[in-house]
């Protein structure tokens, strides 16, 4: 790092202070404001934190890691910009009419009190345990290895970064709320973009271009049935990524995620009307197509560099892991001031995915059990109570870190591998609640509890039997480790659909008046003609368009 990176880091420093003073100045007077903005937020700003809460150290180091050592497997996660598309189109109108705060919230309404305080535990435990761990883990090491500073102080500077990072964020997070978070990403998006770009073209300039990255990664075979590093589509006896288990799974993953998630659906939620929420859905989902060519791909261009064995600024460019790819090629490849500039959208990403899970896991706690508990509290001492919240989660987080310490070498494939077992039951409560009116409370509560139950024991077989290898066989390990993680999403998916199903036909059916406005089939003529008028032609344009250019991506690189 010299001279021009620090000050171009000071001036990113500047502008994000400068915003974070503005929006603080615009004082939260009650919950709606900190929470969710005001619910007045554009398009743009939706759209761009939408983005930006999604591009985390789950890319930065996780995808990049996944491109390094698998190649395109994990693309099918990312190019998912339609499953954005179904959140404004389908789910958008559903959540806009019932005015709720949390996803909790809304199952309350769709279902009973049991269904939200089981998704809202779920979710608490799985931000604290998932993504604020291990964003705080992942930037940590992310600028250790960008700065090259392993001590400062006699202390591991990994510390020094990790906890840093937490507490600049938590900072801003605390006094500025959903609004901090909404108009930082604004400045942070584009740093982002650019910052990623530019490691993507001066890769492809070092290594010989893009012939040369899939020349290189096409004669890496990646099992015994002929697949290679470029293949997206592979054989379903492959034993990671079969294709068939692949689209199921990364679409069970993908509708829980960007449908159903209070981290990524409060974006939306704080939108000033239905109209803004879609567009906003409708430009995030522009902006999805991207990260499998800023982190996927550089992170193969980072494996061909170091396979080749080629040389920047007179050393040979090496890897050490699979997850150093991407801070490997900004610290070898990057020329003063331009390194600044990517150390600078490192930390927006960085920061504006930990920001995004502090408002929300504050948002959860305050409104899902302060406010159930005592509903007399007053708007401001809900604000307060978030705050607090946020600071309880901020330390969790970091007590957390040692442990994450020990993930394994590519942090994207544990993410989604958690995430598979945490996804289905609540995708099955979610669709089914909106999709089939006899859909009973009983039948969503059940739904979610089956889910978990299953989640938790494959969990735990998997940390067993990874460290029993001389286990036994039986059928339960056969069902609960050895069986695909892909398909075993898909069909746990089916398992709890069948739940919800079995048991609401067992159950008397819910009120009419209970679930109108919240089912297909119940909106009032008022409500139908709301959502008409909330899209134009543009919309469905710009849809199309987004959907064309997945179908090329999946032909590409079939």
């Amino acid at each position: 790092m010299q001279l021009l990176d620090w000050i171009v880091i000071g001036v990113f420093c500047c502008a994000l202070i400068g915003i974070v003073f503005w929006v603080i100045s615009q004082k939260n007077n009650n919950s709606a404001d900190y929470f969710l903005g005001g619910r007045d937020a554009t398009w743009i700003a939706i759209g761009a934190s939408i983005f930006a809460s999604n591009i985390g150290s789950e890319h930065l180091i996780g995808l990049a890691g996944a491109g390094a050592s698998s190649g395109m497997a994990m693309a099918h996660w990312e190019i998912q910009g339609w499953m954005i598309l179904i959140l404004g189109w389908v789910f958008v109108p559903f959540y806009t009419r019932s005015m709720v705060y949390t996803m909790p919230e809304f199952l309350e309404r769709r279902y009973n009190t049991q269904s939200r305080t089981i998704l809202s535990v779920i979710s608490l435990i799985s931000y604290v345990l998932t993504k604020v761990a291990v964003t705080v883990y992942a930037g940590g090491l992310v600028f250790q290895q960008v700065f090259g500073i392993k001590e400062l102080w006699g202390i591991d500077f990994f510390w020094i970064a990790a906890i840093g990072l937490v507490l600049i964020t938590a900072l801003y997070t605390i006094f500025g709320g959903m609004k901090s978070v909404l108009y930082t990403s604004v400045l942070q998006t584009p740093i982002l973009l650019l910052g990623s770009l530019i490691i993507l073209v001066l890769g492809l300039r070092a290594l010989g271009g893009w012939d040369e990255m899939m020349a290189t990664c096409s004669a890496v075979t990646t099992n015994d049935y002929g697949d290679h590093m470029t293949s997206l589509i592979r054989d379903l006896r492959d034993p990671q990524y079969p294709w068939l288990g692949a689209l199921v799974g990364s679409a069970v993953i993908g509708f829980w995620y960007w449908c159903t998630d209070q981290y990524i659906v409060q974006r939306v939620l704080s939108g000033k009307n239905e109209r803004e929420a879609r567009r906003g859905t409708i430009f995030g989902a522009y902006l999805k197509l991207l990260p499998v060519f800023l982190f996927l791909i550089p992170g193969m261009i980072a494996f061909a560099m170091s396979k080749n064995g080629v040389t920047v600024n007179g050393e040979t460019f090496a890897l050490s892991t699979p997850d150093a790819a991407f801070p490997t090629l900004v610290a070898k490849l990057l020329p003063a001031g331009v390194k600044g500039l990517v150390v600078c959208g490192i930390l927006a990403a960085l920061m504006s995915s930990l920001a995004s899970l502090f408002n929300s896991s504050a948002m959860l706690f305050t409104i899902d059990f302060w406010k159930r508990l005592k509903p007399q509290t007053s708007e401001k001492s809900l604000v307060r109570i978030g705050q607090i919240a946020t600071v309880v989660i901020v330390i969790l987080g970091i007590l957390w870190i040692p442990i994450m310490r020990s993930v394994g070498n590519v942090l994207y494939n544990y993410l989604q591998d958690v995430q598979s077992v945490l996804a289905p039951g609540i995708a099955a409560a979610f669709l089914l609640g909106i999709c089939w009116k006899r859909a009973t409370p009983k039948g969503g509560q059940w739904g979610l509890l089956s889910g978990i139950l299953i989640g938790i024991t494959r969990l735990g077989a998997k940390v067993y039997y990874s460290n029993a290898p001389e286990a036994a066989d039986s059928w339960f390990k056969a069902i609960f480790y050895d069986f695909n993680w892909l398909y075993f999403c898909g069909v746990m998916l089916v398992f709890c659909c069948l739940v919800v199903i079995v048991v609401s036909l067992m159950t008397p059916a819910p009120d009419e008046k209970q679930i109108q406005g919240l089912v297909f089939g119940t909106a009032t003529p008022e409500q139908k003609a709301a959502t008409r008028a909330s899209w134009t032609k543009w919309d469905v344009i710009h849809t199309i368009i987004i959907i064309s250019l997945t179908i090329a991506f999946y032909i590409y690189f079939w």
